[in-house]
């Protein structure tokens, strides 16, 4: 099969697509043809190495994706041959075939698209728990969500708005700030002095929580936007992170809280990951959370990806996405059971939310819209006949 390969760590160059062997499912593994993979900064820390993602010369990249069951390896269950599913962490998923730990993988129902689920999963999951876990927003909430243009915060902000809060956005500005207020954001401010532009929209008494992925440089300010008793949820790290927290200021702010959540706690087990990944489907089915994708890569290309994410703001790579392509108002899906183990997130009787994303060009900022995609050509087993993915979202 081919594979895209991390001969040693450095830039991009050093991902080398190869032809190497194909796996063998091991116990309780499923072997899956990969269609579509999901890029993410993962990806680029393993590539680079040194960290916490370091990974040894040789091993395939990627852990994320999508794709269907072509065997099963010996005592798996609740799975068969045939099988559309998604999965966060499968090492090797650079490749055209790849095995999946069954308990990890989880299945994608024929309303989304294999396409979608690998783009979606990782943000989607995080978006979901931000706003009905680490702070389950109500109706009437102000919040404060950083890089609401970004990957995570495009979907953070629709389903703030789908329970019924109200979003303050912060972008870097031009074209990001229609982004976030497509997304549904009633608010889009800057970085600059944001805490006090916060409290000017909330009439002097700050906003029930702010959801961070940037770290140093907004963390202290995001607590000075907060109310009495708010929350601070710090995501990510994406400007460095913060300084440890004195917890004399937690007090003198308003009793505040503060929260450090990771994707892999609220997926702990098979179960809770499996719940969070079809509450988060069931949103995308419904036509009621919306998936951009920014990007496509054949899996030749999947260096190019990696040199395309790291793009600084205002630079474009090549995107496959049309306007046209978008939800249009009014437009209803048919509805199906929701998934069988779904927690429910969204209020009850909430409005759909309109997205109203800009009639932009061709190209968009990698930057502004993380959602990407290695799309995989992959072999037929038992024929050599390649099969390519379907392109749609």
């Amino acid at each position: 099969m081919r594979a895209v390969v991390v001969t040693r760590n450095g830039g991009p160059e050093v991902l080398e697509l190869q032809q190497v062997p194909d796996p063998v499912p091991g116990q309780g593994e499923l072997l899956v043809r990969v269609e579509a993979v999901g890029v993410n900064y993962r990806d680029v820390y393993e590539r680079v190495g040194g960290g916490a993602y370091d990974v040894a010369p040789g091993t395939i990249a990627g852990v994320e994706g999508a794709g269907t069951v072509v065997s099963l390896g010996a005592g798996v269950a609740g799975f068969a041959v045939g099988d559309r599913v998604a999965w966060i962490a499968a090492q090797g998923s650079y490749a055209e075939l790849v095995a999946v730990r069954a308990e990890v993988a989880v299945p994608v129902p024929d309303r989304v698209s294999l396409e979608v689920a690998a783009a979606a999963l990782v943000q989607g999951m995080t978006a979901h728990y931000l706003a009905c876990d680490s702070y389950p927003v109500r109706d009437g909430d102000p919040v404060l969500v950083h890089a609401a243009a970004g990957g995570v915060g495009l979907l953070l902000t629709q389903i703030v708005k789908l329970r019924g809060g109200r979003v303050i956005a912060t972008t870097s500005g031009g074209e990001k700030v229609e982004f976030a207020r497509g997304a549904g954001a009633d608010e889009v401010i800057g970085y600059e002095a944001f805490h006090e532009r916060a409290r000017e929209l909330t009439g002097g008494e700050g906003v029930a929580a702010v959801y961070d992925g940037i770290g140093r440089t907004t963390f202290d300010d995001g607590l000075k936007a907060l109310r009495p008793l708010g929350t601070m949820v710090l995501y990510g790290s994406a400007s460095g992170h913060p300084d440890p927290v004195d917890a004399r200021v937690l007090a003198a702010r308003g009793s505040l809280y503060v929260q450090r959540p990771t994707v892999g706690t609220y997926t702990r087990t098979p179960e809770l990951l499996r719940s969070l990944a079809g509450a988060v489907f069931d949103l995308v089915g419904d036509g009621k959370l919306y998936i951009r994708i920014g990007a496509r890569y054949p899996l030749e290309d999947a260096a190019r990806s990696h040199v395309d994410l790291a793009r600084p703001a205002g630079r474009s790579a090549s995107s496959s996405w049309s306007p046209d392509r978008r939800p249009r108002t009014g437009q209803r899906p048919v509805r199906q059971p929701p998934h069988p183990t779904a927690r429910p997130c969204t209020k009850r009787g909430a409005r759909d939310v309109p997205r109203r994303y800009p009639q932009a060009a061709q190209t968009a900022p990698i930057s502004t819209i993380r959602h990407t995609i290695v799309t995989v050509h992959t072999p037929v087993p038992g024929t050599g006949v390649g099969r390519k993915s379907a392109v749609g979202s």
